[in-house]
């Protein structure tokens, strides 16, 4: 009875030594795949040409994009199309922004359109004034109290202004005339005009400017520069009148 019993334990031994041995030649377990790579992000270039106009021209806007789904540029442009060009006109200085979404995130460029300022208009030509319009807006009238022909002081700074302006221009003649109001006679008028007409004169001379510039004339009462019968209007015809000569 022994002699099967070690022949049976040799047998299991030799069938535990052959499944060992082939437990150790097995192949191990490959390892697992890698990860699949993220999507690429987008790229986008947006330009605009010309970059400056003026009112009222147009620029091109060019533009590329790639991994992009979803392309649009604002300012109402609007596209869709991953590459293109388009023409924009816009009234005020404008800066375009391109956006270009894809799988792998979102990428933005920027173009800018300058619109110049229109150049402002020229400046109106110079109206060069005659010396009789100048003689006109400078000259100012000598006024008389009633019955005198003596210059009052408050007209000095009109006399002063007249001698003043026709020293800046020499070759300006002129005429002063003499006025008065409707009192009195014609005859008495005219010499009192005259007087009025010569006091001025004289203050003018007195101030620098020739005698042989001014002449003297007396209308008296004929020609009144107001025709109304009260003392405010008396008062603008006891005038010494200066007229340009031409």
């Amino acid at each position: 009875m022994k002699q099967p019993t070690l022949r049976s334990l040799a047998l299991v031994f030799a069938l535990s030594a052959i499944m060992l041995l082939g437990a150790c030649h097995k192949k191990a377990a490959p390892p697992p795949p890698p990860p699949p790579p993220p999507p690429p992000q987008p790229t986008a270039s947006l330009t605009a040409s010309p970059d400056a106009i003026d009112k009222g021209q147009s620029s091109t806007l060019t533009w590329q994009t790639t991994n992009a789904t979803d392309v649009s540029i604002d300012q109402g442009v609007g596209t869709g199309q991953p590459n293109g060009t388009k023409q924009v006109g816009p009234t005020d200085s404008t800066t375009y922004t391109l956006t270009a979404k894809g799988e792998g995130g979102t990428q933005t460029a920027t173009a800018r359109v300058t619109v110049n300022a229109p150049a402002p208009p020229p400046p109106p030509p110079t109206q060069t004034l005659s010396d009789e319009q100048m003689f006109a807006q400078n000259v100012k009238d000598v006024y008389f109290d009633y019955d005198k022909s003596d210059v009052r002081a408050d007209q000095q700074a009109s006399v002063q202004a007249d001698i003043t302006f026709l020293q800046q221009h020499p070759n300006i003649t002129f005429t002063i005339e003499g006025h008065c109001d409707e009192r009195g006679s014609t005859e008495y008028n005219l010499a009192l005009g005259d007087n009025r007409a010569s006091a001025v004169k004289n203050a003018i001379v007195a101030g620098g400017i020739s005698a042989d510039r001014v002449k003297t004339v007396s209308y008296g009462k004929e020609k009144p520069f107001c025709t109304e019968h009260s003392e405010q209007c008396w008062q603008q015809n006891r005038r010494g009148h200066l007229v340009y000569s031409k």
